[in-house]
C-alpha cells in the first residue's frame, strides 16, 4: 500500500481508515464478504468500516494488516485514532456522531453533550470524578465543547433531542448556570438549529423508562442506536434492534410536548433561574 499521513484524530479519522481498506480490499480482489471471512466478521461489518460508521480496532487494524498484506498501515493509524480524549466506552459512537446525518437523542437526566455549555459541563465532569485534577476536567471539559462543534453548521447534523423534565428541573452547577444553560437551548431552538422536546412529569410511565436513548443515521451507512448505563455502552447496528428502539423514540415525541410548548417551558424555567439568582 502507498504510504499515506498518519491520522489526525480531530479530522473524522474512520472515514479516511475505511476509504483506505476499501481501496485495499479491493485491491486483493476481495469482497467485503471474504474479507470477512477470515476476521471472523460478517460483509456488512466490513461495509460499516468502510463507511467509518464503525470503529476499527487495533487488534482488527492488525488482522486487516495481515490478510491485506499492508504491512502495519492499520495497525498504526489506529493507534493514533487512540488519542481521542474521550471515555473508552463512548469512543467510537462519537466518532460516529461525526458523520451523523441526523441524530435523535432521548435525555432523562441531563442536557445531551452536544447541548452543554462550558460550566454546565465542568459541573458533570466534577461530579463524576470528585478527585481528579483540574487539569483532567479541563481536558475532558475541552473534548465535549470540540463535540459541540457540530453545531456549528448550520443544517447539519439535524439534531431532534427529546429532555425528561428533571433535566430542566436539577441543578446542576447552579442556578445561574442553569439559566444560563436552559437559555441556550432556547436560542438554539430560536435559530431553529434543533428541535426539541419536553416530556413532561405528567406523561407518567413511557417507552424509554430504562434509560437514555441516541439513534444516528448515515448518508451512505445503516442507522445505529446507541444505549448507555453506568460506565458502559452499547453501539447497535441489528437491524431488528435499531427499528425498536426507533420505535421507543417515535413513542417518546407523541408523548413530549409539542416543540412550541416545550419552547415556553424551557424559556420560563430559564427565567425562574435567572430571578433567583436576584433575590
Amino acid at each position: 500500500m502507498p504510504e499515506s499521513v498518519d491520522v489526525d484524530p480531530f479530522s473524522s479519522p474512520r472515514t479516511m481508515l475505511g476509504a483506505e481498506l476499501r481501496v485495499a480490499r479491493k485491491r486483493a480482489g476481495l469482497s467485503q464478504d471474504k474479507l470477512g471471512e477470515p476476521l471472523f466478521v460478517s460483509g456488512s461489518f466490513i461495509g460499516q468500516l468502510e463507511a467509518g460508521t464503525r470503529r476499527m480496532t487495533v487488534e482488527l487494524g492488525r488482522e486487516l494488516d495481515r490478510v491485506l498484506g499492508t504491512d502495519d498501515f492499520f495497525t498504526r493509524n489506529c493507534q493514533a485514532v487512540t488519542k481521542f480524549k474521550y471515555p473508552d466506552h463512548f469512543t467510537e459512537a462519537a466518532e460516529a456522531e461525526g458523520l451523523a446525518k441526523a441524530i435523535r437523542e432521548y435525555a432523562p437526566l441531563l442536557i445531551p453533550g452536544l447541548l452543554q455549555k462550558e460550566a454546565y459541563a465542568r459541573a458533570v465532569f466534577r461530579a463524576y470524578q470528585p478527585t481528579a485534577t483540574e487539569s483532567a476536567i479541563d481536558e475532558l471539559v475541552e473534548a465535549r465543547l470540540v463535540r459541540a462543534a457540530l453545531l456549528a453548521e448550520p443544517t447539519t447534523p439535524l439534531l431532534w433531542c427529546v429532555l425528561d423534565e428533571a433535566v430542566l428541573r436539577r441543578v446542576i452547577g447552579s442556578r445561574t448556570v442553569m439559566a444560563e444553560s436552559l437559555h441556550h437551548l432556547a436560542a438554539l431552538i430560536r435559530s431553529h438549529r434543533i428541535i426539541l422536546q419536553v416530556l413532561p412529569f405528567s406523561a407518567g410511565a413511557h417507552a424509554a423508562l430504562g434509560g437514555p436513548l441516541k439513534l444516528m443515521s448515515f448518508e451512505d451507512a445503516p442507522p445505529l442506536a446507541y444505549v448507555t448505563a453506568l460506565g458502559t455502552s452499547q453501539l447497535l447496528d441489528d437491524p431488528a434492534t435499531v427499528s425498536h428502539h426507533t420505535l421507543t423514540y417515535d413513542l417518546l415525541t407523541a408523548s413530549a410536548l409539542s416543540p412550541r410548548e416545550s419552547l415556553a417551558l424551557i424559556e420560563s424555567v430559564a427565567e425562574d433561574y435567572a430571578h433567583d439568582e436576584h433575590v
